[in-house]
């Protein structure tokens, strides 16, 4: 069978897993969709750093830094960290790497020398400018096979899913 836009059939290694796992009692809905989950944002971060960011020198979690960056403007380190979803040790080689780039910013507290805020540049706002858009084709094509409704359900039980973890 050729695999289409709107294929949802199980995939081979979901039935090896339910093979391998379904004797222990698991709940194997719940193990798909979380599967299915970590699998696609896999699969469409390697593709925006192949396709799209390694040119400018960026991981798919340096392009997330500069993104914070650029809509949310400067940031102290530790609250830069948890809005990119990556720890603070993470983060200091994330920023290290996008300060040879000339992308970001170090500066020292104004009142805690201590803390440390990252700012972005204006190469940075520039750039973010250029590959935003870009980045947003990617995201049209990959949710292409989906219709306007099924992209607004699946935001919705993906929100629900956040809310989850979150709360």
């Amino acid at each position: 069978m050729t695999e289409s836009a709107h294929d949802t059939s199980i995939t081979v290694a979901e039935k090896a897993a339910h093979k391998r796992v379904r004797a222990l009692g698991v709940d194997l809905g719940a193990m798909d969709a979380v599967a299915n989950i970590f699998r696609a944002a896999n699969s469409i971060r390697n593709k925006a750093e192949r396709d799209l960011l390694a040119r400018h020198g960026l991981s798919f979690t340096g392009f997330t830094v500069l993104w914070v960056l650029w809509v949310w403007g400067p940031q102290e380190s530790h609250q830069l960290a948890q809005e990119s979803s990556v720890s603070k040790s993470t983060l200091t080689g994330i920023v290290k790497t996008l300060h040879t780039l000339k992308l970001v910013e170090r500066k020292a507290h104004p009142s805690d020398g201590r803390r440390l805020i990252i700012a972005p540049t204006q190469k940075t706002l520039h750039l973010m400018e250029e590959l935003f858009p870009r980045f947003n084709q990617l995201e049209k094509e990959v949710t292409s096979g989906l219709t306007k409704k099924e992209k607004s359900g699946l935001i919705k039980k993906l929100r629900t899913i956040l809310h989850a973890l979150e709360g």
